[in-house]
């Protein structure tokens, strides 16, 4: 007993000193990554200090010794403001101005006269080395996890550091100063498409680089320190730019500050970035000043700025479009906030992925025209219109990224409708009849349960809802006929057909799984498929059937051998022999009741594939599921789009767009993907298969 004790003891307190131990490494490792930040800002410290101090003592000017006296008393005050209040942020902020400001004094102070001297070469290599440990230290935090990605589009330091260098830039002449103001908001501008991720980012970021350094410093004729400029730059961009890898969050987490701003705030944001692409066309007119080439900038201007007056007129009109239908899809949101619906899933149903699909397409003509524009108008001599053009490259690029990645990553659109034909016993000739009076009552919970269940189900998915039918008598074959055509053939608002149909339906079959309706009819499999063929056409839709009746399995194991089209179904096999003094007995509406559970509650606890169900989900894809994508918009889709947004002079531009959208530059590798899946879906069906709608079929 007592060696039991004392074993029971010792492993306690072993197993806490194992955690405590864990812990500390765990503490030391986040506080060895935070000295090495201290490290990095000190170290850049240290290299202003000694670099204005040259700076004062090889050219004596007062200025620079008052600036130096006030930025050391300044930092003493956060210092203060830090240990002593515990009035973080406003220390913080205000060292962080201040870094900006005077890391920009030494960019663009001369030195010229002594850049051979001692202390001049030892400022350098402190530059060059707070480069690499801030470079360092940004990696080890990653790696150690000791960061937590937020949703931001600029930081707090990032901001500040930026707004101190422009107020350094003003000790120069007005035009050189407000060219690198536009300069650093082109970088803010940058940074934040980084953190979005866009598409084009990296591009952008070597275009940025590169133009900077060999085309627009030169061109203000002033003396610059390339070591602070490269220090300055890498401390702002090494952030965003690790996160392009290392950043967890979803497309919607990163738009966050953007997407779920006022609406007052996102359409000016949209005339703010019309004033800017105007601003940008009035500059690159400025190069018809130049009469030595006459013959060619002319010519150039007339006939590629009209093409970017066009392109940037469907640039934003895409824009507000995008907010117009976004508005819609924030009310739905916030209306639906309790039920725990995602943003993602309102703008699936809403249709966004399609009109982002086209819109990418039409912003990438926008970002082509400045680019072209860019080149016919370039002004070596121009620091504004420089800083202006890197302005523009990344707020175009950011519309097409967010485009982009809404029309990769949101599910399509999705339109269901239900049956419910409630009928337990049959007449000799296999028809539904009547239930017995004292039956009645248990029918009405039972069926009252299966309709608020699939209407759970297509509320909680966002499936727009045609229709949910319930009748005790049965439905007659044209009254059903009527019904499902008109379901089939429904379309979105922007008019194209929905991406999935799902058709759900309880009730009596026969033994070769055919529905039993009123008047001696029946529904075949081979009917329905055929009204899916009249109405998809050639159209890549997919039509769900759910099946919660006796006879599902024929029906599965028919819908295998369809080679056509893209078809699923969802049954379930009631055991038919049940212990009943340990369970009830299945009935029609337990697996609707499971499965939507199942596809509506993350934290159910439903396992299809225990030992002794009574209900045995199962399902059967056609041969094609596998090669099934969401819609990609056709010339048909394209032009409507068009004429539904934009106006007629507009027109001309449908073809080039088309020409686009049809272009496949990887069908061999999309091919040889193609086959894989199909083997996979013949060979090794899987347990759980994702529709992409957020649902899923099961089978047992």
């Amino acid at each position: 007993m007592c060696k039991s004790l004392r074993y029971c003891v010792s492993h306690c307190l072993y197993a806490a000193m194992t955690r405590l131990e864990e812990a500390n490494r765990e503490v030391n490792m986040h506080s060895s990554v935070r000295y090495l930040g201290f490290l990095a800002r000190m170290n850049l410290l240290v290299a202003i200090c000694m670099g204005l101090y040259v700076r004062w003592e090889k050219n004596a000017d007062a200025l620079i010794l008052v600036i130096f006296i006030l930025a050391l008393f300044v930092l003493g005050i956060a210092s203060i403001l830090y240990y002593y209040f515990s009035m973080e942020t406003a220390s913080l902020s205000l060292s962080n101005l201040w870094f900006g400001f005077l890391l920009g004094l030494l960019c663009f102070l001369d030195n010229g006269a002594f850049k051979k001297d001692v202390k001049e070469e030892a400022t350098q290599y402190l530059l060059l080395s707070s480069i690499f440990i801030r470079i360092l230290h940004a990696l080890v935090q990653r790696i150690c996890g000791c960061i937590h990605h937020r949703p931001t589009l600029l930081t707090t330091v990032e901001f500040l550091e930026l707004v101190g260098f422009a107020i350094a830039s003003t000790t120069m002449l007005v035009q050189k100063s407000m060219s690198i103001i536009l300069l650093v908001v082109a970088l803010a501008m940058l940074i934040i498409d980084l953190r979005m991720k866009s598409f084009l980012a990296i591009p952008n970021l070597a275009i940025f680089g590169i133009l900077a350094s060999v085309l627009f410093f030169p061109s203000l004729a002033i003396p610059t320190n390339p070591f602070a400029l490269g220090c300055f730059f890498s401390c702002l961009i090494t952030d965003p730019l690790l996160d392009v890898y290392f950043s967890g969050l979803s497309v919607t987490e990163r738009w966050k500050p953007y997407l779920f701003r006022g609406r007052a705030c996102r359409r000016f944001s949209v005339i703010f970035v019309g004033l800017i692409e105007l601003i940008s066309f009035i500059l690159s007119a400025f190069k018809l000043r130049d009469l030595d080439r006459w013959y060619f900038v002319i010519p150039g201007f007339s006939i590629f700025g009209i093409f970017w007056m066009v392109c940037h007129i469907i640039f934003l009109i895409t824009l507000w479009g995008f907010h117009t239908k976004l508005n819609d899809c924030q009310k739905i949101y916030y209306m639906h906030r309790a039920e725990n619906d995602s943003l993602d899933r309102v703008m699936a149903s809403k249709g966004m992925r399609h009109f982002c699909l086209i819109s990418e397409q039409l912003v990438f003509f926008s970002l082509l025209a400045t680019a072209v524009l860019g080149a016919v108008c370039w002004q070596n001599s121009n620091g504004i219109f420089m800083s202006v053009f890197l302005i523009v490259l990344p707020l175009e690029s950011m519309a097409h990224g967010l485009f982009h990645e809404l029309g990769n990553c949101l599910g399509g659109t999705c339109v269901g409708y239900a049956v419910v034909i409630p009928t337990n016993f049959c007449s000799p000739d296999g028809q539904p009849t009547l239930l017995p009076p004292e039956h009645v009552q248990e029918l009405n919970l039972r069926s009252t349960g299966m309709l608020n269940a699939i209407q759970r189900f297509f509320a909680y998915h966002m499936i727009e809802t045609y229709g949910c039918d319930y009748s005790t008598s049965g439905l007659s074959f044209d009254t059903l006929h009527s019904k499902l055509k008109s379901f089939l053939e429904l379309r979105t608002p922007d008019g194209p057909r929905h991406d999935t149909y799902v058709l759900y339906y309880s009730g009596h079959t026969h033994a070769s799984g055919e529905w039993a309706l009123a008047g001696g009819d029946a529904l075949q499999l081979d009917t329905l498929l055929e009204w899916w063929r009249e109405k998809n056409g050639s159209f890549c839709s997919r039509l769900i059937i759910v099946l919660d009746c006796e006879n599902s399995q024929p029906w599965v194991k028919e819908i295998r051998k369809v080679n056509d089209q893209y078809i699923a179904v969802q049954g379930a096999e009631l055991a038919k022999v049940v212990d009943v003094d340990e369970t009830d007995p299945p009935r029609l509406g337990d697996f609707t009741r499971e499965w939507v559970e199942y596809n509506c509650n993350p934290d159910n606890d439903i396992s299809w594939f225990e030992k002794g169900r009574t209900i045995k989900a199962m399902y059967g894809v056609s041969k094609r599921w596998s090669d099934y994508t969401l819609h990609l918009p056709t010339e048909s889709d394209v032009a409507k789009h068009w004429m539904m947004y934009f106006p007629h002079i507009t027109y001309p531009l449908i073809h080039l767009a088309n020409w686009f959208c049809g272009l496949n530059l990887f069908w061999i590798c999309k091919a040889c993907f193609r086959c894989l899946k199909r083997l996979k879906m013949s060979w090794f069906l899987p347990t759980v298969l994702d529709t992409g709608q957020g649902f899923k079929l099961v089978r047992s």
